[in-house]
C-alpha cells in the first residue's frame, strides 16, 4: 500500500479524508489531477470519436444515408447491450431525418449473430446499407453475402476479431488491430454512443441540443455498460457515472415504468449493483425468455400504458427466469453432491443437460463461477439436433475467448470476450471439450487463482468512519467489474454479542466493536464460520462500506458495513 506521506499530500491537495486519499492513492490516482479527474469525470474528457478506426467512413456512409432517405437496417443482439445500441442509434437517425428499422435475433429460434437470410430478405425489401451493433465482428461470410448482393455494412461491435476482419465498409471496434482509438474498454452500447457522438458533431443541430441529446442517451448507455461487466474505468467510468445520476430525473415513459417495477421511487438514483441486479435483468428477460424486440418498443414508446404493460411483462418474465435459472442451478448442484468426480481437481467445469433454457444459461454459469471460482460453462443439448450450446463466465484471472481459440476445431460457432463467451458443438466432441477446456485452465491458473483474492485498499478504524466520509468514499462509485468498492483491514475488532442469524443461518448481523465504537456488520454466507463469531472473539476483518437503501427507506442510517472475511486476530488462540 502507498504510504503515508504520500496519501496525507494527496489528502491536503484534494482538502479529502486521509482514508479516501488512501484508496485513490493505492488505485493508481497518485497526483491531484489524475484524482480529481476520477472524481469528476466529465462529458469532455470523452476521446474524440474520429480516432476509431473507420469513423469517418460511417459516419460519411450514414449521413449519405440519411440525406437521401434510405431505409437503413440496424441489426442487433439480443441482451441489453444489443437492445440499447438499437434505441440510441435509431433514435439518433430519425432525429437527424433519416428511417432505420431493426432486426434482434430470437435467442432461442436463431442464436447469437448475423444471418445471411436476414440480409436477403432487407436486400429484398430495398435496403442497401445495414449497421450491425454488438455483433458482426466475426460475421466474414454475412457481411461478404450482403457485399454481394449490393448492401453496405457498417459493423459496430467491441468483441475480440478474428485474424481476419470482415469485408465491410466500416468496422468500429477499438479492439480492432491498428485501431487508434485509446479506450479498449467500451462494450457494444459504448461503440454505437460514439458513432452516435461523431454523427451529431456533424450535424446541424445546436451544441446545447446535442449535449442535450447525449446526456439523454447515457442513461441507457450507463445500463449497457454495467449489464456488459465491462471494467468501470476511463470512459466507461464517464458514461456510468453521468448516466446513472441521470436517473434520478427520467422523461422517457418506459424507462420510468422500468424502474418503478424495479421498486424505484421517482428521484431515486440506482447504484451500479441496483442496475445489475434490479434493472438488467428485467430487460434481459425479454430476449431470454420471450422476444427482445419489446426492449425496444419499450425505450422508443410515447405511450404510458404500453410502457407500463411493458415493464410489467418484464417483471413477470424476470421471475420466470429466475425460477428456471435456479431449477438449473439445483440440478448441477446436486449432481456435484453425487459425483465427487465432477470437482475433483478440476480447474476449468463443464455442466450440460438437456434442453436446459438456453436464455440462462450465462447466469447459471455465473452463479457457478461465483461458488467454485473457477471457470465455468454450462451447455444445453438441443432435441432436434442432438448439438450442445450455452454460454461461459471466467474469474479475473483467465480469458475464456482465449481458450476457445486454442481449440477452434471443436465447434460449429463460437464467440465473445475476455470474461464471457458463447458457443455451440456437437455431442460427440463434448468430452474433449471438457478435458481440454480443464487441460488449457490448469496450466495457466495458480491455487491462487482459483480461490478468491481480496485487495486491501487501507487500513481502516471504525473511528473513521464519519459520515463526510463515507460520503466521499461513495463518491468513488460507480463500482463494479474494474473499480469494485474499496475493501479496508481492520484489526482487532471484537464480536461485542450473539449475532443475530438471518435466512435460516446463512447469513447474519454480527455487533463489532472497534476502538470504542460498535457498528453492526452483514455477513453474507457465513453459515461455515459461525465459531468465529462468539461474543468476546478479537477478528482481523476486511469489510467494505455499502450504500444500503433499504434501511435509508424505513428511516435508519443511508450506509451500512459489509464483512467480506475474518480470522482471529494475530496472537488470539
Amino acid at each position: 500500500m502507498v504510504k503515508n506521506e504520500q496519501t496525507r499530500a494527496l489528502a491536503e491537495s484534494l482538502g479529502c479524508e486521509p482514508l479516501v486519499a488512501a484508496v485513490l492513492a493505492n488505485r493508481g490516482y497518485n497526483n491531484p489531477e489524475q484524482a480529481r479527474a476520477f472524481l469528476s469525470p466529465q462529458l469532455s474528457s470523452l476521446s474524440d470519436p474520429l480516432l476509431m478506426r473507420d469513423m469517418d467512413r460511417a459516419v460519411n456512409r450514414l449521413i449519405a444515408a440519411i440525406d437521401q432517405h434510405e431505409l437503413i437496417l440496424l441489426y442487433g443482439d439480443y441482451d441489453v447491450d444489443g437492445t440499447v445500441s438499437i434505441v440510441v442509434l435509431k433514435k439518433t437517425i430519425e432525429i437527424l431525418g433519416g428511417h432505420a428499422d431493426f432486426h434482434i435475433p430470437h435467442r432461442l429460434r436463431d442464436g447469437y449473430g448475423m444471418r445471411s437470410e436476414v440480409v436477403e430478405e432487407a436486400a429484398q425489401r430495398g435496403v442497401r446499407l445495414i449497421v450491425s451493433v454488438d455483433t458482426g465482428i466475426r460475421a466474414n461470410e454475412v457481411v461478404r453475402h450482403a457485399r454481394e448482393l449490393g448492401v453496405d455494412v457498417i459493423v459496430t461491435d467491441h468483441h475480440l476479431p478474428e485474424a481476419e476482419l470482415p469485408p465491410a465498409l466500416a468496422v468500429l471496434n477499438p479492439n480492432r488491430p491498428g485501431c487508434p482509438y485509446p479506450d479498449k474498454q467500451l462494450c457494444g452500447a459504448g461503440v454505437a454512443f460514439k458513432l452516435v457522438q461523431a454523427l451529431l458533431a456533424r450535424s446541424s443541430l445546436p451544441s446545447a441540443r446535442q449535449e442535450a441529446l447525449l446526456d439523454s442517451f447515457l442513461k441507457p448507455v450507463a445500463i449497457a455498460t454495467v449489464a456488459d461487466i465491462v471494467p468501470l474505468t476511463g470512459e466507461n467510468r464517464v458514461i456510468v457515472r453521468r448516466g446513472l445520476g441521470g436517473l434520478s430525473a427520467v422523461r422517457n415513459p418506459g424507462l420510468r415504468a422500468l424502474l418503478a417495477v424495479a421498486g424505484f421511487t421517482e428521484g431515486e438514483c440506482p447504484s451500479a449493483h441496483e442496475v445489475a441486479f434490479r434493472l438488467a435483468p428485467r430487460i434481459n428477460a425479454a430476449g431470454r425468455m420471450a422476444t427482445a424486440g419489446d426492449v425496444i418498443e419499450l425505450f422508443l414508446t410515447v405511450d404510458e400504458a404500453r410502457a407500463q404493460a411493458l415493464a410489467t411483462q418484464f417483471d413477470i418474465l424476470n421471475r420466470e427466469r429466475q425460477r428456471t435459472e435456479a431449477e438449473i442451478v439445483e440440478a448441477i448442484l446436486a449432481r456435484c453432491e453425487e459425483d465427487a468426480l465432477l470437482l475433483h481437481d478440476r480447474a476449468a467445469l463443464v455442466f450440460a443437460g438437456a434442453e436446459w433454457h438456453l436464455g440462462v444459461l450465462g447466469i447459471v454459469a455465473s452463479r457457478l463461477v461465483e461458488r467454485f471460482s473457477r471457470p465455468v460453462f454450462v451447455l444445453s443439448q438441443a432435441a432436434q439436433d442432438g448439438h450442445f450450446s450455452g454460454s461461459g463466465r471466467s474469474i479475473p484471472a483467465f480469458h475464456l475467448l482465449e481458450a476457445l481459440e486454442s481449440m477452434p476445431e471443436l465447434f460449429t460457432k463460437f464467440g465473445g470476450h475476455r470474461q464471457a463467451a458463447g458457443l455451440t458443438l456437437r455431442a460427440t466432441d463434448i468430452e474433449a471439450f471438457r478435458e481440454r477446456f480443464h487441460t488449457h485452465a490448469a496450466a495457466l491458473l495458480t491455487p491462487d487463482d482459483l480461490r478468491p483474492v481480496y485487495r486491501i485498499d487501507a487500513e481502516a478504524s471504525f473511528a473513521a468512519l464519519s459520515e463526510r466520509c463515507i460520503a466521499a468514499l461513495q463518491s468513488l462509485g460507480p463500482f463494479g467489474f474494474g473499480n469494485p468498492a474499496p475493501i479496508f483491514y481492520c484489526s482487532g475488532a471484537e464480536v461485542a454479542a450473539p449475532p443475530k442469524a438471518l435466512k435460516e443461518g446463512k447469513h447474519f448481523n454480527v455487533p463489532l466493536r472497534h476502538n470504542g465504537r460498535l457498528l453492526f456488520a452483514k455477513a453474507w454466507n457465513f453459515e461455515d464460520r459461525t465459531a468465529l463469531l462468539e461474543p468476546g472473539a478479537k477478528l482481523d476483518i476486511l469489510f467494505q462500506v455499502e450504500d444500503d437503501p433499504f434501511s435509508r427507506k424505513r428511516g435508519y442510517g443511508s450506509w451500512c458495513v459489509t464483512l467480506k472475511d475474518a480470522r482471529r486476530a494475530t496472537g488470539v488462540q
